[in-house]
Parts: structure tokens; C-alpha cells; sequence
């Protein structure tokens, strides 16, 4: 009976039959379906039934967790205004801020982006690159942190470029490589108390073939000056030495395996002795073999009952035994 009362028959006047599922059969039914499933089943349903996607909209944008952005590679000049300007062509922002540092007010290379619509932060991430400040900043979901998939590759596509002169600015920089093909971020390097160039910069694309045409390319000279083009160094790519454990040495006179200085001659003080290490086993060598058996049996361990000292009488000393009369020193 309660089947039939949470699951109702209704025949329609065209003779269609509909079912009426309660919301706790929906979700004894959606609960064991995977992400990927429901994302699936609900984007059908989205596009065929506007109400619904009006539905997913609305609680998405609820969550201020979709509608923030992480902005990264900000000029040190950058402050929040410009931050703002920059990504106000998406849709109107509900609050922005450039992190600065505590002690020297300036920024700290990164920032955040918080619009009031959800569809105006995923217009933003559609062209995550952005020239602000003369630099090419990055921007993803806060939610998600610094990605992490396209990390792989990444030191493929990175590029360090040195050589340049003080007058090369970060726009000069990413005009010249930008006819490789599409880059994802690049500055050059200045110095936070000077502003000044350092000398160099680093180029991201967003291919490794189009690092590799900026590499092959004969033509790499940039304000007058032949600049270098090269992968940049990545310290997580770089193999790692295995630590080698400490090897005792044995000095003269502190053990059997030390030998003495082949040239003593040579040596200001002969009596001194130096002493070369035994020859240290390594990895690949085979152990040493076993010790060869003694030439004599190994005795047993026996016990023996202990000794206790008998106290001596304080009287004079009784006769000594017979036959011991010339032992003066024997006493019982």
C-alpha cells in the first residue's frame, strides 16, 4: 500500500499514463550515479527545459566559490583599480584586490576577482591570459587553486630569456615571440625596489611546438641587441643525487686495516703515520665471504659452584693434619 501511495497512476485525457515519483525515490535513485553521470544528466535536462538551467545557474552563482577568480603574474606596480579595469569587460565585479606586501605597501604578484554572475567568470576563464601592466597575467578559478594538469609539459613550454636590454619592456617582449604562436604568459624581470629591467624574462606558450619554433628560430635579435632563447631551468626535472652514507676511516694504531703512507719520505714529520683507508665495499660488489671454521673445537660453557670464605676462629689454631706438620702457612 505505501507503493501505491508514493508512486500514483494518473491516466491523462489523451491516454498517456505518467508516474509520480516521490523526491526520496529521486534520490535513492541519483545517489549511486557517478559525477560525470549527473553532470551529463543534468545538462539534457538544461537544454531542453529552460526552467531547469535557470535552476543551475542560480545555485551556482550562490556559492561565492564559482564566481571567484586567482589572478597570478602581476606587475609590481599593479594595484587594485587596474586589476579591476582589466577584467570588468566580462561582466560586473563584485569585489576585487591585489595581495601587497605589509612592510613596502607593493603588490605581491597575485590577486583576486570575485564577479556577481557565474556566466561572467566563465567568459573570464575562456581567455585566462591578460596584458595588465605591461605584463601577461593568468587567471583561474579560486576554487581550484594553481592548476596542476598542464604542469606536466610545462617545462617544455616555458622559456628564459636573456640578453636584454634596459629599454625592452614586457609589451616589446610579448609582441616579439607572439608570431611563434599563442602564449599563455610572459613578463620581463624587474627589480622591486628599482622597477628597472634585469636583463631578462621568461615567455610561457601554450604549446610545445610553438617553443620549439621559438627556439629553432635563427632570428633572435630584440632592441638591438642578440638575445638568448632557451628552455628555462625547472629544479623539479632535475635529477636527484642519491645521498652516499658516511664510510668509517680507520688512522694509525685505531685499526688493523689501516696501511701506512706509501711515501713516508715525503711526509714532514716520519713520525706521524698517514693512514689510507681500507678498501670500501660498494653496491654491485658481492659480501664478503664467511669467516673460515677454527682449527679447535669450541669448548662448552660449564658452571661452577660458588665459592664462600670460611670465617676463621678468633681461638688458637688446631693441630695441622698429618703430613702437613712442615706447611707452616696452610690453615684450615
Amino acid at each position: 500500500m505505501e507503493d501505491l501511495k508514493k508512486r500514483k497512476l494518473e491516466e491523462t485525457n489523451n491516454g498517456e499514463i505518467t508516474v509520480n515519483t516521490s523526491e526520496e525515490q529521486l534520490r535513492s535513485l541519483l545517489d549511486p550515479l557517478a559525477k560525470t553521470q549527473l553532470v551529463d544528466l543534468l545538462s539534457k535536462f538544461g537544454c531542453q527545459c529552460p526552467s531547469i538551467a535557470e535552476e543551475i545557474k542560480s545555485v551556482a552563482s550562490a556559492d561565492p566559490a564559482n564566481r571567484k577568480l586567482f589572478v597570478r603574474g602581476l606587475a609590481w606596480n599593479t594595484t587594485t583599480e587596474t586589476l579591476c579595469a582589466a577584467f570588468l569587460d566580462h561582466g560586473e565585479i563584485e569585489e576585487g584586490a591585489v595581495i601587497t606586501d605589509k612592510a613596502s605597501g607593493k603588490s605581491r604578484g597575485y590577486g583576486f576577482v570575485t564577479y556577481k554572475d557565474v556566466d561572467s567568470t566563465r567568459k573570464a576563464l575562456e581567455a585566462p591570459s591578460k596584458l595588465i601592466d605591461g605584463r601577461m597575467a593568468v587567471c583561474t578559478l579560486a576554487c581550484e587553486g594553481v592548476s596542476t594538469t598542464s604542469s606536466s609539459d610545462q617545462a617544455q613550454r616555458k622559456l628564459y630569456i636573456g640578453g636584454l636590454s634596459p629599454e625592452t619592456t614586457s609589451e616589446m617582449l610579448l609582441l616579439f615571440f607572439k608570431k611563434h604562436g599563442d602564449i599563455e604568459e610572459g613578463s620581463v624581470a624587474y627589480d622591486k625596489e628599482t622597477n628597472k629591467s634585469r636583463g631578462f624574462g621568461f615567455v610561457t606558450y601554450k604549446t610545445v611546438e610553438a617553443a620549439k619554433k621559438a627556439i629553432d628560430d635563427p632570428q633572435k635579435i630584440l632592441g638591438g641587441r642578440s638575445i638568448t632563447v632557451k628552455l628555462a631551468d625547472n629544479p623539479k626535472n632535475k635529477p636527484v643525487q642519491a645521498q652516499v652514507g658516511m664510510v668509517p676511516v680507520h688512522m694509525a694504531g685505531y685499526g688493523d686495516s689501516a696501511k701506512p703512507h706509501p711515501h713516508p719520505h715525503l711526509h714532514p714529520n716520519p713520525n706521524v703515520g698517514y693512514t689510507y683507508p681500507g678498501v670500501i665495499p660498494y653496491p654491485h660488489q658481492p659480501p664478503p665471504p664467511a669467516p673460515a671454521p677454527l682449527p679447535y673445537p669450541i669448548q662448552p660453557h660449564m658452571s661452577y659452584t660458588q665459592y664462600t670464605p670460611r670465617k676463621e676462629s678468633m681461638g688458637p689454631s688446631a693441630a695441622p693434619p698429618m703430613g702437613l706438620a712442615n706447611y707452616h702457612q696452610y690453615r684450615l
